[in-house]
């Protein structure tokens, strides 16, 4: 196979896997509402509800605002998506099974998740809207709190590896997961995973204090796209999560790839589980515990980190 037919066919899989990932996400969310809330659980409904629900809103007519910037509104949901893609790309399923692996995985996937904040800017600005463009404003002082303790708490898992590379990261998990040498870890990743898809407890650029924030004007199909990509990237720091810290491929009985997608399931319950269980924070409040708690906490897990490696 040539080097073009490669990169296209890991494209394809790429695509596919987010694809299958949203509405996985879509079905999800809804049994865990469904069994936080004590429903009965409708089995054909709650498969059938994400695509009854995409389609009404692929075919509704969407509403405009006065002078919008039409471009960068609809580049906004596709950048975000395609962060969320370049992002995913770095999951190895398995050490020869990877759509690419760069020797600098860890800086190009924390790169995507840093220019998410670029995509939630030009949503919040492009409909020429007061609230969305608070919506915008909000999210840029939420990414500038988290982006720290995210760098720190991926930067502890390449001290064990002693590279860059996703997959070298996976291979140092062979006989200790990430998990157990770095407990506080995890926790800290997992905060800014519901952090930057702005998810249940930390949705504050999308909040209803804001009737919507960046999404009031969206309508439609926009609408469709933007709550598409923002599913996508939580399948994607679900992913990398499993990589980082739960050992990725490693484990007994299964092959590689099945433990890579169990470990990301089980880590997208906990994420979409705190959109059921826990109130939505001020904005105020998750800068000061970002500043004052979070970085000092992902500072002590590198320290440890090394420590434990001496």
């Amino acid at each position: 196979m040539s080097e073009y037919a490669a990169a296209g066919v890991a494209i394809a899989a790429v695509g596919a896997a987010l694809l299958a990932g949203v509405y996985f996400v879509a079905v999800f969310d809804r049994l865990i509402g469904a069994l936080v809330e004590g429903r009965p659980l409708q089995w054909s409904r709650l498969l059938a509800e994400p695509v009854q629900s995409s389609a009404l809103m692929a075919v509704q007519q969407r509403r405009t605002t006065e002078r919008p910037d039409a471009p960068a509104w609809a580049l906004a949901p596709a950048l975000f998506a395609g962060l969320a893609a370049v992002a995913l790309a770095m999951v190895p399923l398995d050490r020869d099974l990877v759509a690419t692996d760069p020797a600098t995985g860890f800086v190009v996937f924390s790169a995507a998740i840093a220019m998410v904040m670029i995509a939630v800017y030009l949503h919040g600005w492009s409909p020429n809207s007061a609230f969305a463009l608070h919506g915008a404003y909000r999210y840029g002082a939420q990414a500038l709190s988290f982006q720290i303790p995210f760098l720190l708490a991926m930067l502890a898992t390449v001290l064990p590896a002693e590279s860059l590379s996703i997959v070298e990261i996976v291979n140092a998990q062979e006989s200790l997961w990430n998990v157990v040498r770095q407990p506080a870890g995890l926790p800290l990743y997992l905060v800014v995973g519901v952090a930057v898809s702005f998810w249940g407890p930390l949705n504050l650029p999308d909040g209803s204090d804001l009737a919507g924030g960046t999404s009031v004007e969206d309508s439609g199909l926009s609408r469709l796209l933007w709550k598409a990509a923002r599913a996508a990237m939580l399948v994607s720091v679900a992913a990398m999560g499993a990589a980082a810290f739960l050992g990725g491929w490693w484990g007994p009985w299964l092959a590689g790839p099945v433990w890579v997608v169990l470990k990301t399931v089980a880590l997208l319950g906990v994420l979409l589980a705190s959109g059921h269980l826990l109130a939505r924070v001020r904005i105020e409040q998750f800068v000061l515990v970002s500043w004052v708690v979070l970085i000092p906490l992902a500072l002590l897990n590198v320290f440890v980190s090394g420590a434990f490696l001496l």
